[in-house]
């Protein structure tokens, strides 16, 4: 069951996090391309692409977490410091992808798709990539925990 449940932590995170870490990445880039106009109505379309596949695919990160918990539980490793720490750096990913980057990217895709204000502040895709930056420091950080794992029973 271990063996099951590992693999599918391992996996949830693969296809779940991977592409919101991907787009979250390319959306700074591609918002200062549309703002500029270059691109045209192609440059809005893949921001508001780019935008779609990170809130679509946090809501199936959510998977991550529940399976990693089943394993923990199963694994008997609950309360181990690693582990712990893992916890907390995942939540607060969550939190920055959450309250950071999701509201700031519908801000600047409702200003470059004409439905909201023309302009946005010229600090904000830069604020944007900073805050993508956190989020994807703190998921290398998790992934980083999981690999070396302090007490493994692996020999790695």
């Amino acid at each position: 069951m271990t063996k099951i449940l590992l693999s599918l932590h391992v996996l949830a995170a693969i296809v779940a996090v991977g592409p919101v870490t991907v787009a979250a990445s390319m959306f700074p880039p591609a918002v200062r391309r549309a703002q500029m106009g270059g691109g045209g109505a192609d440059a809005v379309g893949t921001v508001r692409l780019l935008h779609r596949i990170c809130r679509v695919y946090a809501g199936i990160g959510m998977a991550v977490p529940v399976f990693g918990f089943a394993t923990a539980s199963v694994m008997g490793v609950l309360g181990d410091a690693w582990l712990i720490a893992s916890i907390a750096l995942t939540a607060a990913a969550a939190g920055v992808l959450v309250a950071l980057v999701l509201p700031r990217q519908e801000a600047l895709l409702t200003a470059v798709d004409g439905d909201g204000p023309t302009t946005a502040p010229p600090h904000r895709p830069a604020q944007l990539a900073m805050f993508t930056g956190l989020f994807n420091l703190l998921w290398a950080t998790v992934t980083i925990l999981m690999i070396i794992r302090p007490g493994s029973t692996t020999g790695a």
